[in-house]
């Protein structure tokens, strides 16, 4: 058991049978009144953001998330293994869970998941990531000024926008998060 005071981003509580992490918390004291926590937690499972407002000082049960680095190895029909790098024991992460994080994950790429009891509850990926250019129209000439964009195949499959003086074969900085493009790499 813990305290409102105990809340901090990332935390996640036991509320009426569900796993909620918390996303933003605010300790407020008004003028007249009790202090109280304003957070905004998101499902774990669920994947819902909701707001909710506790009282300072109650006590508030969290959950146990052990989170650990695994290695991605290969997708399984809708079920994705990863294989955890110190005892070689691999992991089977269903879709749901994934979900649109698969667009940016390359095989022996490592990848952080959280766990509850056993059980896989999300993964987290870096902030970005690097990506080769499979496949994208040529750009014409005289198109190397700032402006337009145009769509990219990326080596996962996923599409993202991308300047027009960019070729097939470069390798671009992608954020996992929004799936934008952030530039190029040269390596």
């Amino acid at each position: 058991m813990a305290t409102t005071n105990d809340i901090k981003n990332g935390t996640v509580l036991k509320l009426e049978g569900n796993l909620w992490s918390i996303i933003e918390f605010q300790h407020v004291k008004p003028g007249k009144g009790g202090a109280f926590v304003r957070t905004k937690m998101r499902n774990v499972r669920s994947g819902k953001v909701v707001d909710k407002t506790f009282n300072a000082g109650i006590k508030i049960e969290t959950a146990t998330v052990d989170r650990r680095d695994y290695q991605y190895l290969y997708k399984d029909g809708e079920d994705y293994v990863f294989m955890d790098t110190s005892d070689y024991d691999q992991l089977t992460v269903p879709g749901s869970i994934v979900g649109d994080y698969a667009n940016f994950m390359l095989e022996s790429m490592m990848i952080t998941i959280a766990m509850h009891e056993g059980a896989p509850l999300y993964i987290e990926l870096p902030a970005s990531v690097v990506l080769e250019i499979t496949y994208t129209e040529p750009g014409l000439q005289g198109d190397r000024s700032t402006g337009g964009t145009k769509p990219a195949t990326v080596e996962t499959g996923y599409e993202i926008q991308v300047p027009l003086f960019l070729e097939t074969g470069t390798k671009v900085k992608v954020d996992t998060r929004t799936g934008d493009y952030l530039g190029r790499v040269n390596e």
